[in-house]
């Protein structure tokens, strides 16, 4: 494979020689060093992974971002990286056309003397160019840590067969999803789903997107919040929140719409964490940095398995606690690591420059027994409306 020094890499890829320094520096795209004279020699893959760093930054990423998405993932593959880039300037192309539209509306409203604000503040929701890359750091965060439990978990039900398995759906007519994600419930289930009429809600459009790629047009899909729920009074027969109610900003606001929206003896079912769950994570991350947080504030605080149960009684009765029997067995420090970057702490600012060395932290705590051990506490709860 050819060789590039850094003048001729720079001007074949028409960048400056200081930006490869920088992202040298910052351990983006690094190039092999000549031990005897110091030289750097970039090669033809290195020009696939400087493309896409250009692509990403052109899209919006930060170098932070861009950095955490692809450092230390191995060559790149190009089909991947291409078929990637071309979904997220579709999406911005997206975007770009709803802002236009946005635009020419307020234009013609405020030509007529009568500036329709409402139309306005939709101009001005659809002004925040960082919604593209927030969605797809939500989506890929989700999806690195739904495959860490897929890959590594010893119970091989699999989190989301036990949970569908625990829903009592048989005279369930209207049914919520609260939270849906990226619809991963309903997956391998929807042959069982044709007399059903089933709502799914997420605060995110994006996830609400991947939601209607995976399974397509037998849902409905509607951007909502738990804490505000469009519907009559009465109207479900069954609701679910997977893993959910511990975002609700206003918790007893999320049970009492829940309940308010679901009929009478309608089931409710709600799923949450305890306090061990992935504690080895936090411990190994607290290990190597004692600075690292994962998590500002834990989620089984606001709603866990402890306290679930005192927390739902007041609007519903029957309550009873499903326990999910599982944990972990890792076996690849990358996966552990990417796991650790998807979580909603400061790891990324403390490991941004380290992660060599972190992987290199964590591969000796796996070679010590073969694999890490890590805990898993969750659970789902099922109660009744009162």
């Amino acid at each position: 494979m050819k060789t590039y020094l850094t003048g001729e890499f720079a001007d074949k890829a028409n960048v400056t020689i200081r930006t490869l320094r920088y992202y040298d520096k910052i351990g983006l795209l690094k190039p092999k060093k000549d031990p005897e004279n110091g030289y750097r020699h970039y090669s033809d893959k290195d020009f696939v992974t400087l493309q896409r760093i250009l692509a990403m930054k052109q899209i919006g990423f930060s170098l932070e971002d861009i950095q955490l998405l692809i450092i230390g993932k191995g060559e790149e593959d190009l089909e991947k990286s291409l078929l990637l880039q071309k979904d997220l300037i579709n999406k911005k192309i997206d975007y770009f056309s709803n802002l236009k539209i946005s635009i020419d509306t307020v234009l013609k409203t405020n030509k007529s003397g009568t500036l329709d604000w409402s139309k306005f503040i939709t101009l001005l929701n659809h002004t925040h160019d960082d919604m593209v890359v927030e969605q797809y750091i939500n989506s890929n965060n989700l999806v690195i840590r739904m495959n860490l439990h897929d890959k590594y978990s010893v119970n091989k039900t699999g989190w989301f067969p036990w949970l569908y398995s625990n829903l009592n759906l048989k005279k369930a007519n209207q049914v919520l999803e609260v939270g849906c994600g990226d619809g991963s419930l309903w997956k391998n289930e929807k042959k069982n789903l044709r007399h059903h009429e089933i709502f799914l809600s997420d605060i995110s459009e994006g996830m609400l997107d991947s939601a209607r790629n995976n399974l397509g047009n037998d849902f409905s899909y509607m951007k909502f919040s738990g804490e505000s729920i469009p519907f009559k009074s009465n109207y479900f027969d069954v609701v679910i929140a997977n893993h959910v109610l511990f975002y609700m900003n206003d918790l007893p606001l999320a049970i009492s719409e829940i309940s308010r929206a679901l009929k009478p003896d309608g089931y409710f079912y709600c799923s949450t964490y305890g306090e061990g769950h992935m504690k080895e994570v936090r411990e190994l991350a607290e290990e190597f940095d004692s600075r690292i947080v994962l998590s500002k504030e834990p989620l089984y605080d606001a709603f866990g398995l402890h306290n679930g149960m005192s927390k739902l009684k007041c609007k519903f009765k029957d309550v009873h606690l499903h326990i999910y029997e599982d944990h972990l067995e890792v076996t690849d420090a990358e996966d552990l690591i990417d796991y650790i970057l998807s979580c909603h702490g400061n790891q990324r600012e403390r490991l941004s420059k380290r992660i060599t060395e972190f992987k290199t932290f964590l591969q000796n705590k796996i070679d010590e027994n073969g694999y890490i051990h890590i805990t898993k506490e969750c659970g789902m709860f099922e109660c009744k409306n009162k």
